[in-house]
């Protein structure tokens, strides 16, 4: 009798700290031609890349340049900013290491 397999589970890896998790953990960033926008749906066209909801995570990835890489594109000033507004909802590292105690 042949075993039964579960259900398939994409993984995509984050380009803040490389960890590779299931895909519906991350939050999708996408270039549009409009700029860069957070995709909560996963639905918009274009190239994506995937981030941990984690500030440290979003600083690596527009500190070392790993965003821009994985989408392909030279990020503008403003798609910066816009994604620095975003990370400021975002929960610090030190919140949730807190919330762990």
């Amino acid at each position: 009798m042949a075993k039964k397999r579960g259900k398939h589970t994409p993984q995509r890896t984050c380009v803040g700290c490389h960890r590779t998790l299931a895909k519906r953990q991350l939050v999708r960033l996408v270039y549009t031609p409009e700029g860069l926008r957070v995709d909560l749906t996963g639905r918009l066209p274009g190239r994506g890349a995937y981030l941990h909801d984690r500030r440290s995570c979003w600083e690596q990835a527009l500190k070392k340049g790993t965003l821009a890489r994985a989408l392909r594109v030279t990020l503008t000033e403003d798609d910066i900013a816009r994604m620095r507004a975003f990370m400021e909802m975002l929960p610090n590292d030190t919140d949730e290491e807190n919330a762990d105690k």
